[in-house]
């Protein structure tokens, strides 16, 4: 096994590693979700099993933020957003969750571990991708009850209350135009169809 060091009659596995296979480990929850539900958050979750070079578990958890792709319009799979962080030079998506136009929520990086979506803020924060360019264009209605469903569950499961103090978007932390116009107009709502499944 070469994760493994051996010291006299023990061995020892190195710490580096162990980050990498214990977020695996506590992404997948020994494997798929049972029908596709996620076991811990009870709503239906497409998984995606990404490798990432390294992670860091976070600590807190007080904040969902939300993101648009913004670049681009287009139907984004969080494979695709994947590569791109690769291509940064990152350790993988940096997003935990993305949702694609028809609703489907697929999984980024393992929930409970540090993301990169949200410079100054990945500390405390979940980040969620609802797939699209919202300057100029409209999430689908798919898409919002999706978003409204899983940030009812992320809430319900870290201790969050539903309210804009604590579902924010992007530009609420950072100087961008994420997560869009229209989608950033649309939190409000957004909060109070969260409030429904909560």
């Amino acid at each position: 096994m070469k994760n493994l060091i051996l010291l006299g009659t023990g061995s020892v596995l190195l710490p580096q590693l162990w980050t990498v296979k214990a977020a695996e480990a506590a992404w997948k929850t020994d494997g798929n979700a049972v029908g596709g539900h996620d076991p811990l958050l009870g709503i239906p979750i497409q998984e995606t099993d990404f490798e990432f070079s390294s992670l860091q578990n976070r600590e807190t958890t007080d904040a969902i933020v939300i993101h648009h792709v913004g670049n681009t319009n287009r139907d984004v799979s969080a494979a695709e957003i994947d590569q791109w962080h690769k291509n940064n030079g990152w350790a993988g998506i940096g997003y935990h969750f993305v949702i694609r136009k028809d609703g489907t929520i697929e999984r980024g990086r393992p929930m409970d571990m540090l993301g990169a979506h949200c410079y100054g803020e990945n500390w405390h924060t979940i980040g969620v991708n609802i797939v699209g360019e919202f300057d100029g264009h409209e999430p689908e209605p798919e898409q919002m009850v999706s978003a409204a469903k899983l940030l009812a569950a992320l809430c319900r499961y870290y201790g969050i209350a539903p309210d804009r103090k604590h579902i924010v978007g992007h530009r609420d932390f950072n100087a961008t135009a994420c997560p869009g116009q229209n989608l950033y107009d649309k939190l409000p709502r957004l909060v109070t169809m969260t409030r429904k499944y909560y």
